[in-house]
């Protein structure tokens, strides 16, 4: 195995043991999961890059690796180690804070995954192999560049209308910041590959025009949640599961400081027994 291929491996490797950590420890994870008001009041500025390391589970974490690992040895091969982790790391903290942006009246929004890291080399590998495609569950091929113009596309409407469940904002926050640090690592391409970078820049940058000046337009689903209330996506379920076993354990215990534990039931029991 050469040197290249031994930094994506890294990588695989750190995020899934910072995974099964959170996995395991319910406070590691609220520690290091991306949360508004935790990064924005609290400071807790590392929560951008800590994001990426942790997952819902092992669905979650095994689908964002793969794809990683599928794409990351075209980015290596074609600009080596130190600009693939340049890609990795920006696209990483671009979503993070395109999601920030996005979300920040929305204080106790929070996410995980490293999707935005992930779909920063999926661009960054279309952005620099002219001609390329990318498969579809091993079925389907489609050209790069229709994959990433449809890919960008749907962003934009799922956060335009909150639609399926994903934190649409981070992904694309990430492809993007992927596709820009490509160009400026290997400005040929856009000569060689202008079709692809076209048909995704494009939809971009109007997107981004429209999200910095008129928001009210365009992100209906944010426009009807006050800065208070909290909604969930996929990543997020994984912590509400959690957050929702502290507080039945607390509740627990409350109760036992003011009945004593003969107080509790056969299924409180249990549940005392299985996470304490």
């Amino acid at each position: 195995m050469d040197f290249i291929s031994l930094t994506s491996l890294a990588i695989i490797i750190v995020t899934c043991l910072v995974s099964y950590q959170g996995f395991q420890v319910a406070s590691f994870f609220n520690k290091y999961l991306f949360r508004v008001d935790d990064i924005l009041i609290q400071k807790e500025y590392y929560r951008n890059i800590s994001v990426g390391f942790l997952h819902n589970d092992w669905q979650h974490l095994l689908f964002n690796m793969a794809t990683l690992y599928a794409f990351a040895e075209s980015v290596e091969y074609t600009l080596g180690a130190l600009p693939f982790l340049a890609i990795y790391f920006v696209s990483l903290i671009g979503g993070s804070l395109f999601t920030l942006y996005v979300h920040r009246e929305h204080g106790d929004y929070s996410a995980v995954g490293a999707s935005g890291a992930v779909c920063g080399v999926v661009f960054a590998s279309i952005a620099l192999i002219d001609g390329g495609s990318v498969s579809l569950m091993g079925a389907m091929s489609l050209p790069s560049w229709l994959y990433g113009a449809l890919y960008i596309l749907y962003c934009i409407y799922g956060i335009n209308s909150k639609t399926g469940n994903v934190c649409h904002e981070g992904h694309f926050g990430g492809a993007l910041c992927g596709l820009v640090v490509a160009i400026l690592l290997k400005p040929e391409v856009l000569t060689t590959n202008l079709l692809a970078i076209s048909m995704i820049v494009i939809p971009s940058v109007i997107f981004i025009y429209m999200i910095l000046t008129r928001p009210h337009l365009l992100i209906i689903g944010l426009n009807k949640i006050s800065a208070t209330e909290r909604y969930y996506d996929i990543d997020d379920e994984f912590n509400t599961k959690r957050k929702n076993k502290v507080d039945e354990m607390d509740r627990i215990l409350e109760k036992i400081s003011k009945r004593g534990i003969k107080s509790l039931t056969n299924e409180e029991k249990d549940f005392l027994d299985n996470n304490s």
